[in-house]
This record gives structure tokens, sequence and C-alpha cells, in this order.
């Protein structure tokens, strides 16, 4: 099985999470609390993920570079664990806010931002 792509981008409200296998397949769409309750819940995660597919992800994190300037406590500094053998953590800018709608049922937004982060910035 090929690498699992992974976006994670915190907001004002929540964290949003997305991981395709692949350029067209979308394996888990989440809706988070804004901020992890634990410091190793982001590297968590990332392992569950790919002990679960049984592959490495290499993942995103769409923040503003430092405290501040972000809406949530996930930016650029707060990670110097930036993976291992399980996976591999990208720090991306944060773009300017969009506005999101609905996508399915219990899930806002439609991801297509971070879709497209995946296939723009980590899948090269």
């Amino acid at each position: 099985m090929s690498t699992i792509w992974m976006g994670i981008s915190p907001g004002p409200q929540a964290t949003r999470v997305i991981a395709m296998a692949g350029a067209s397949e979308t394996i888990l769409k989440a809706r988070l609390a804004r901020e992890p309750a634990h410091p190793r819940a982001m590297a968590t995660l990332l392992e569950a993920v790919a002990l679960w597919q049984g592959t490495t992800v290499r993942a995103a994190l769409c923040a503003a570079e430092r405290d501040g300037a972000s809406d949530s406590s996930l930016y650029r500094a707060a990670f110097a664990d930036v993976g291992g053998p399980l996976y591999t953590l990208d720090w991306v800018p944060a773009p300017e806010r969009v506005r999101h709608h609905r996508d399915i049922e219990g899930v806002e937004g439609d991801f297509n931002d971070l879709r497209n982060l995946l296939l723009f910035e980590v899948a090269r």
C-alpha cells in the first residue's frame, strides 16, 4: 500500500483533518476539538492512522508560523517532533481564511482546501 497523506488545519472553532490514500481516495475526514487535550495527541493520531492502514503517513500541518498569529496552539514552533518510522509531519503556511460549507452530515466544511494542499504540497 502507498503512503497515506494527511492534512491538519486548526481553525477558530475546530481542527479539521483529512487523510487520503492516493490522489482520489479519502479515507478519513474529521472535525476535532480546536486544541489537542494532550501534548502527544498529534503524534498519536498520526501513528494510529499509520498502524491502522499498515503504511506510513506523510502529514502537513497547515498553521501559522508562530503563536499569536493562529487561532489555536497548533503552530509551527509547537511541534519539535516531526516524525519517526511511522510518519512525517511538515509545516505549510496557513492560507487566508476561507468560508466552509456543509459537506457530509455532521462534518462541516468541504475540505477541498486540505485536499488541494495534500495534492500539491505533500504528494510532491
